[in-house]
């Protein structure tokens, strides 16, 4: 898939989640920021120091855009100044094993589950104090906002599931793909867990 078939299909699919969202205005919200430039931050959580890029209208409606493997926040560039300048708070955090995120534990065990990675969405938002969410995923940023949206279908007022429904079932064992060349399209996945591929991330 190009770059503008990617960036078209996102931004798509965020803008149909932002009308069942609804206003991007809150209530009593204040003036409107400019959208401008992000702003990096960073917020605690309990297990985490989640770093994250902001945008848009402070007291404009939250939307989350999480990002997938082995992608960071710069895949969301393209759909990040559309919502702004439209009046949303826009929030693209750093997934656990990205970018400025750090455990806060450095001997707390490494893992990147998809219940701990949706929890971390959760802790996310709690630690900013937000009550509702828009949330976009592709990728594992697809995984941990639908399991957000089933483990916390009261906070979360719309969702985009870029790639479709991705929740996968960890406790029934898999029969190993049937086509050698379906296995050889996920070479990065090895490739990632040798030094090397650590090294390049």
């Amino acid at each position: 898939m190009g770059p503008s078939r990617r960036e078209f299909l996102k931004s798509a699919g965020v803008a149909g989640a932002m009308a069942v969202a609804g206003s991007p205005r809150s209530a009593g919200a204040g003036a409107r920021a400019q959208s401008g430039d992000a702003v990096l931050r960073s917020v605690e959580t309990e297990v985490l120091e989640i770093g994250y890029e902001e945008s848009g209208d402070p007291a404009g409606f939250p939307i989350v855009l999480l990002h997938g493997f082995p992608y960071d926040i710069r895949a969301w560039d393209g759909v990040v100044p559309p919502l702004a300048a439209a009046g949303y708070r826009v929030l693209v955090p750093y997934l656990r094993g990205y970018g400025t995120t750090r455990f806060r534990d450095p001997d707390a065990p490494r893992m990147a589950e998809q219940a701990a990675i949706a929890q971390d969405v959760s802790d996310f938002a709690d630690a900013l104090g937000l009550e509702q969410v828009a949330l976009a995923g592709f990728d594992w940023g697809n995984r941990a906002a639908c399991i957000t949206s089933i483990l916390h279908p009261e906070r979360v007022r719309a969702q985009v599931a870029i790639g479709g429904y991705s929740v996968q079932d960890t406790i029934s064992p898999s029969a190993p793909s049937p086509s050698a060349a379906a296995e050889a399209r996920l070479w990065y996945q090895w490739y990632f867990n040798t030094e090397r591929g650590r090294a390049g991330l």
